[in-house]
């Protein structure tokens, strides 16, 4: 069973870049659960809620990473306070997990990008999502490593069916 980190644009639901994202997102929480695999994300509002919506709404179990002592969303079953400010429980969130999926996002998803990529696991790029999941490509080694030591590998998808069929097959590898 995959533990799967999704990351992206934190804010309100209304927020355009969010907003325009909420779909795809949702439908990404329904097929995790549809799997069977454990959602993780940062427990919060945005991309968070949405992805973690969709997997409650499928019988999906969720769990956030939570910065300091604050609540998650209401989608989330188990809610790890870390007590650490956003930067230092986005690396908590990164070692909980076989693979993150990232669907836009500002800094804080840069961060966790790096350091997934920094510890080891894999990263699935959301195509046409913008914000950092868009712009980390462009800093790609061989379209597929962050650095020349190649410690993961990062993969693009267009679609949730690619995204699915990945996962299924990194399932098969673990």
């Amino acid at each position: 069973m995959l533990k799967i980190g999704v990351i992206g644009y934190s804010g309100e639901l209304t927020e355009e870049k969010i907003k325009n994202l909420s779909e795809i997102t949702f439908e990404i929480g329904k097929m995790i659960a549809k799997n069977g695999w454990i959602l993780y994300s940062g427990g919060r509002n945005g991309i968070m809620e949405i992805v973690s919506k969709g997997a409650k709404e499928s019988n999906g179990v969720t769990v956030g990473i939570l910065p300091w002592e604050i609540d998650g969303n209401q989608y989330i079953d188990y809610h790890i306070k870390t007590g650490l400010d956003f930067s230092m429980r986005s690396f908590v969130l990164v070692k909980s997990v076989d693979v993150i999926i990232s669907i836009g996002g500002e800094i804080g998803t840069a961060i966790e990008l790096l350091g997934a990529y920094a510890n080891g696991k894999p990263i699935i790029l959301m195509n046409n999502t913008g914000g950092w999941t868009d712009r980390i490509k462009k800093c790609l080694i061989e379209n597929t490593y962050l650095d020349n030591r190649k410690t993961a590998k990062v993969y693009s998808v267009n679609t949730i069916e690619e995204l699915e069929k990945l996962l299924k097959k990194m399932e098969v590898e673990k």
